[in-house]
């Protein structure tokens, strides 16, 4: 009994709060209610006054929809063209190919320090390249005093020499030789038959004797063979 009755014990200041609540909560209730009233009333008076016909206050049917016209996208049709006949090329006779080669024909002899780079592709088996690393290395020796000296062109074998040979003849008076007294070190060294070492000692031999009168002077010295001497007799000038 003494727990119900502490559940239910409240003090002077909680009884004036839940007195005070419930009142207000029945004011509000009230409140709504009047108010709910009168807006029922402001509505029936509204309707009255304007007095809409009751057959007016129904749903609109819906109209039935007309189809839309139809329209036909297809493309009109266009009428095939007629085929037509096609044309094949004759092929080329040999007559033909022989008219558009630019190679020379078989038996020409072509002078090998006179030709330049066009000259020498017309020679069966020489392309750009080739014409132009024989003209490149024929400057650089000053002119070929052999045939057999086109095997030292880069990348020409003993079997592509031997298709090349019979095709050209050498001219030994149009090789440029080069000045030994007159000559410096870069002039010499560009030479491909002079290395370094050989360079270095004629330019001293020169500068010690103030002019070289000749192979005679070379013969002792070890830097030069005689394999050297006898291919660098055509580009060594002592005048």
């Amino acid at each position: 009994m003494k727990e119900w009755r502490d559940w239910f014990y409240f003090s002077s200041g909680e009884r004036r709060a839940l007195t005070f609540l419930t009142l207000l909560l029945i004011a509000t209730w009230i409140a709504l209610w009047i108010t709910d009233k009168e807006a029922k009333q402001e509505t029936e008076a509204l309707m009255t006054e304007i007095d809409i016909p009751q057959d007016t206050i129904r749903e609109a049917t819906p109209l039935p929809e007309k189809p839309l016209p139809r329209k036909d996208f297809r493309q009109p049709e266009v009428p095939p063209k007629p085929k037509e006949a096609r044309a094949f090329h004759k092929p080329f006779s040999s007559n033909q190919r022989k008219s558009i080669s630019n190679k020379y024909p078989k038996g020409t002899i072509v002078e090998l320090n006179g030709a330049d780079s066009l000259t020498l592709r017309k020679i069966p088996g020489i392309g750009e390249a080739f014409s132009r690393r024989i003209v490149k290395y024929r400057d650089l020796l000053g002119g070929f005093y052999t045939v057999a000296q086109l095997a030292e062109v880069y990348g020409i074998d003993s079997d592509r020499y031997a298709t090349l040979a019979p095709w050209f003849r050498v001219d030994t008076t149009l090789i440029r030789p080069i000045h030994v007294n007159q000559a410096d070190f870069r002039t010499l060294i560009r030479h491909p038959y002079l290395n370094k070492p050989q360079t270095t000692i004629l330019l001293k031999l020169i500068k010690r004797k103030g002019k070289l009168n000749g192979w005679n002077d070379l013969r002792l010295l070890e830097e030069f063979t005689p394999e050297d001497q006898e291919r660098l007799h055509h580009y060594l000038s002592f005048e």
